[in-house]
């Protein structure tokens, strides 16, 4: 169906693709995968035509459609049900031609034809947009009066409407809720024709795609399965090329030993040659060298008192007399950890502010622990970004007094090194800016982290990372997000938003998928359901009562891996000392204390290794 050979493309000097070929079969569901910034979308570009290789071909068969969504949003007069229909290529072009006054009998077959279309179509239409989150009224108001994020929607939904020969989707679900992207996965498995999907969420490629190709150092390489599957492959594959490798390093050592050994010896001369071209001949293993994931680790919050916010028969809006949620019932403890569930609209951002105090009650009490501070991480924080300021100076102003070593060391914290604190807010990546902002928000080490779709810009290993550091964190966690993995992976208790209030679902991701699928678009998923807290509240207090129980063990394993980078930085400034041409060699007394303090770090550093193995395998024991 789709045949990239040798493709070539170069950017600003840098090779992106570097004949890069791959095969894609007819009907395949292809999960495009890769480091931020190695060319995935650059490769969609090229794909679709929008941009012309240096190098190579693309081969698609004649006449072929290509579905690609656009980051423009549609806008105008018309509706989005209009819009949606108007996807439909032979609908639209039989519309022009009976316009255009064709022949008497021409006209009476496009008129059947349409009858047999309109049959079909506005109510497939009108599907995949309630599928999408909007309902029947949404469907019938002008564009203009939807927001962007409703209108990519609606921008979506004219492709999937389409049904395109080739349907390439880049991060489709930025723009979606939870709810929307599971209907948008549900709709995927079943798409019949080709699809290329790129996206950082790995729950939703494993159950979307059945193909993977991965995009490193400019190649392509094509796994079966999803990306689970090419997890696996992909780190056996290293495992045997290190095996490989070191038995090829034994060999060369073997070869060179025997040439040593054996040169000036006459009678083994010709052995020796025979050795040197075999040699010559031996072909050097690279092993891959993977750029090491970004490091998150949030800073240890005061340890406070239960429960840090209670909201009783509270109401909260924007518009005098007019709350978006009301009769909230609710307490947040120091070791909860909770995942808003609900549809865009429903609230979930409004309930998100309340709780991190920068909305007030309208009605109802809220109580805050005295000395609670909240960090908040929003999308448009990301976006407000574009300036010159740097990472630093960004973060130095949030700390004033803090001396400049405590910022850069806070920083290292999220992944920025050395050059990257220096460099303009707006000169980073999505995900740096991401990473950034988790800095920011946590500038004073608050107790309660509300997040609000923190992944977005993050790729799989930086989600990953993120994972591993709210679950180190020691605070409280309300998250809302689209990505599935990230939910399952953190979430103790889930709130469902809808209906005006908020309440405790009682069930897990599963129960409520099923919910959501099985809902009409008419919106009523959830209103009905009520809390029957019993088995959730055993497994809250189980998990709470395990992260306590491994509270010591991970400050022992914060303390020595601290313990380890910085013996490890003053051992490597001993050695760097030792090899200046002006070093202590010269003094033998200046050399012995040198040689005697590098000899009690090395000591230290292996102690240090050894309590932080400790009690990391300590931790992945009582875990499991």
């Amino acid at each position: 169906m789709l045949t990239l050979s040798g493709l070539t493309y170069r950017i600003g000097g840098r090779i992106l693709l570097d004949q890069a070929s791959a095969q894609i079969a007819e009907g395949s569901r292809v999960g495009l995968v890769g480091r931020n910034g190695v060319g995935k979308s650059t490769l969609l570009d090229l794909i679709r035509g929008a941009l012309q290789p240096d190098g190579g071909a693309i081969e698609l068969p004649r006449g072929h459609r290509i579905g690609f969504l656009a980051q423009e949003a549609p806008d105008g007069e018309t509706t989005p049900l209009a819009t949606v229909l108007a996807a439909d290529s032979e609908r639209t072009m039989l519309l022009a031609e009976r316009d255009t006054r064709a022949e008497p009998l021409r006209v009476a077959e496009i008129e059947a034809r349409l009858v047999e279309i309109e049959a079909s179509a506005p109510s497939r239409a009108a599907r995949i947009l309630a599928g999408l989150g909007l309902d029947e009224a949404m469907q019938r108001q002008p564009l203009n009066e939807l927001s962007g994020g409703w209108r990519m929607r609606v921008a979506l939904a004219e492709i999937l409407f389409a049904e395109s020969d080739l349907l390439l989707l880049d991060e489709p679900t930025n723009h979606l809720d939870l709810e929307a992207a599971l209907w948008l996965e549900r709709f995927l498995r079943n798409y019949r024709r080709t699809l290329i999907l790129v996206s950082h969420d790995r729950r939703f490629l494993n159950a979307v795609t059945t193909f993977t190709l991965h995009l490193e150092r400019g190649r392509l390489t094509a796994y079966s399965g999803g990306f689970d599957a090419f997890l696996r492959a992909r780190t056996e594959a290293a495992r045997r090329l290190e095996i490989l490798a070191r038995r090829q390093s034994d060999e060369r050592e073997r070869l060179r030993a025997f040439v040593d050994r054996f040169r000036a010896k006459a009678s083994k001369a010709r052995q020796a040659q025979s050795r040197l071209k075999a040699l010559a001949r031996l072909e050097p293993i690279v092993l891959s060298v993977e750029e090491a994931p970004p490091r998150i680790a949030f800073p240890e919050p005061l340890h406070l008192r239960p429960p840090l916010i209670t909201l009783e028969r509270a109401a909260v809006g924007y518009v005098a007399g007019k709350p978006v949620l009301s009769r909230l019932d609710l307490r947040l403890d120091p070791d909860d950890r909770i995942a808003l569930l609900g549809a865009n609209g429903n609230g979930k951002t409004t309930l998100a502010r309340l709780l991190a105090g920068q909305l007030e009650p309208m009605a109802g009490r809220v109580a805050r622990s005295p000395n609670l501070a909240c960090g908040f991480f929003a999308q448009h924080q990301i976006d407000q970004m574009q300036s010159d300021a740097s990472a630093f100076d960004r973060l130095s102003a949030l700390m004033p007094g803090g001396p400049p070593e405590a910022v850069r060391a806070r920083l290292g914290r999220f992944g920025f090194s050395q050059e990257k604190a220096f460099v303009a807010a707006g000169e980073l990546s999505g995900g740096e800016r991401a990473r950034l902002n988790l800095a920011l928000i946590t500038h004073n080490a608050p107790a309660l982290l509300i997040l609000d779709e923190p992944t977005n810009h993050l790729d799989i290993e930086a989600r990953e990372a993120l994972v591993q550091a709210i679950n180190d964190f020691a605070g409280a966690v309300v998250l809302v997000s689209h990505d599935r993995h990230l939910v399952e992976l953190i979430a103790d208790r889930l709130w469902l938003v809808a209906g005006g209030t908020v309440r405790p679902f009682d069930g897990d991701l599963d129960d409520y998928e099923r919910l959501v699928l099985e809902t009409d678009a008419s919106g009523t998923a959830g209103r009905s359901t009520t809390a029957a807290p019993g088995d959730r509240r055993a497994t809250r207090r189980l998990a709470a009562k395990r992260r306590l129980e491994l509270d010591p063990l991970r400050r022992v394993a914060r303390q020595a891996e601290e313990t380890i980078a910085r013996l490890t930085e003053e051992r490597e400034a001993l050695d760097r000392t030792l090899a200046e041409p002006q070093g202590p060699r010269s003094d033998r007394f200046e050399l012995f204390a040198v040689l005697k303090r590098r000899a009690e770090l090395v000591r230290s550093i292996e102690r240090a290794e050894r309590e932080w193995l400790a009690a990391e395998q300590s931790i992945e024991r009582e875990a499991k």
